[in-house]
């Protein structure tokens, strides 16, 4: 056995503590790029930036003079080749500083010493900023460009894989189940749309909670700004800036923005989730059932034992990556809007895991995709189910007794029916002809099988998906 003091430091795949820098890290490589600590350190950096920007754009401040199309070309140009080496030297300065947003100001301060034009601002760069004023605007526009361009998109294709399924079988009879237990015929379409609404839902909710951010001071007053610069209107001058990021004006804060956006924004990623956890179940038990076949992958093992087994691995690694997103969302939206008087700092040591908590939802998304291309409908199997439980037609014929006024027709129908197995059309027809009903009724009800006694559900599912056709 390998020494344990052995083990290689070089940090790679197979030595990652988390599996989504392990196991995961090939599909992650778009949020890594958002979350991770060179990320967030690239956000900092374009807050500081654009900061230094709309100070130079204000005429509140005439010591930052309006910067030439030269230095803001030179400003863009160091935001555009942030590197990993570049990140790594701020990270060098923050061992002397023991201070990762002050080490950011110092790493643009020495960027710009060679230009005349930034290098005589450059006590302006973090001006009457504290850390959190870079820091809450970085993860917003960290979270804005997760919605925008994987969190949204991902959902949107779930939704168009899910809307492919439910067009070709809007009309394909299927028996539907309640507390486990046969009930009332569907059709399998109409139950993939019924998802497919809950998703869009989920996805308006999502994107329409509003991020928002402050830059104003220390605790939250514009105490320093109006020191320096007593007639200017900072509270204008933040909310333009704020602004100018795309992000909403947040004008009452303490020392940090409240962070009720964020829990919002966690709780509303927790009912989308479990909306694909309820998915991810269903699927799998109606393969248990054999309504679905999977598709075998040349070389892919179900079982170490078991040559014969395709297992749904893909939904159950959904399931599991959902149960851990929620986790994290849960305690993010629980821990971000509490905050000990004006500040501490246990929010900052939960927002590092919103990038944890983004990519096991992503990851359930594309295994919760992966697995649904696998899948086959078996026509069949849907058939026999429905062949064998014709008691599900108990509901209709005590429904026409009902209606023309027959004795006790739920009670006569429960007597049949409930709790008996080998209920046949003729165990039904012989009933039905008993009944003193029209015989327009009657000849309707002996034609009935329970592969008819779908209701509208095919109409149901057809007008939906024409009103809610995904985007191309």
């Amino acid at each position: 056995m390998p020494h344990p003091n052995r083990h290689s430091q070089h940090s790679s795949p197979l030595t990652a503590l988390s599996p989504l820098d392990g196991r995961y890290a090939g599909k992650l490589a778009p949020l890594r790029s958002l979350f991770s600590e060179y990320g967030l350190i690239r956000h900092r950096l374009v807050v500081e930036v654009r900061w230094l920007e709309q100070l130079s754009r204000s005429t509140a401040v005439p010591e930052v003079a309006q910067l030439s199309e030269t230095a803001h070309a030179t400003l863009d140009r160091l935001l555009a080749d942030f590197s990993e080496a570049d990140a790594e030297e701020i990270k060098a300065i923050e061992t002397r500083t023991n201070h990762d947003v002050k080490a950011v100001e110092y790493f643009l301060k020495d960027a710009v010493a060679t230009e005349p034009e930034l290098a005589a601002i450059s006590e302006f760069i973090h001006f009457a900023c504290t850390s959190e004023d870079i820091n809450n605007l970085a993860y917003a526009l960290m979270l804005k460009s997760a919605r925008h361009d994987l969190l949204a998109p991902g959902t949107d294709q779930l939704i168009a894989d899910l809307s492919e399924l439910a067009r070709t079988t809007t009309d394909l009879p299927m028996l539907a189940r309640t507390h486990g237990q046969p009930a009332s015929p569907t059709t399998l379409g109409k139950e993939i749309a019924n998802v497919i609404a809950r998703l869009l839902r989920a996805r308006h909710s999502l994107t329409e909670v509003v991020l928002f951010g402050k830059m104003n001071g220390a605790v939250g007053n514009f105490n320093a700004h109006l020191a320096a610069y007593p007639e200017a209107d900072w509270p204008d001058i933040s909310r333009l800036f704020v602004n100018s990021l795309g992000i909403d004006n947040q004008p009452m804060t303490t020392q940090i923005e409240p962070h009720d956006c964020i829990a919002e924004f966690c709780h509303a990623l927790i009912r989308l989730n479990l909306i694909v956890l309820d998915l991810d179940r269903d699927l799998w038990l109606y393969i248990s059932l054999g309504y679905f076949e999977q598709r075998p992958t040349d070389g892919e093992v179900g079982s170490s034992t078991m040559p014969h087994k395709v297992n749904p691995i893909d939904f159950e690694n959904a399931e599991g990556n959902i149960g851990l997103a929620n986790a994290l969302l849960g305690h993010l939206a629980e821990k971000l809007p509490v905050s000990r008087w004006q500040r501490d700092l246990s929010d900052s040591t939960a927002l590092r895991n919103l990038g944890s908590a983004l990519g096991h939802t992503i990851l359930a998304l594309e295994s919760t995709r992966k697995g649904l291309s696998k899948l086959a409908v078996n026509t069949d199997r849907l058939g026999e189910d429905l062949d064998n439980t014709w008691e599900v037609l108990a509901e209709a014929v005590q429904t026409v007794m009902r209606r023309y006024g027959l004795p006790q027709p739920y009670e006569q129908l429960k007597a049949l029916t409930r709790g008996k197995s080998g209920i046949t059309a003729e165990t039904l027809h012989r009933f039905i002809d008993d009944l003193a009903l029209p015989d327009d009724a009657r000849q309707r009800l002996r034609s009935l099988t329970p592969a008819q006694y779908t209701g509208n559900a095919e109409s149901l599912a057809e007008q939906f998906l024409k009103d809610n056709r995904p985007k191309q």
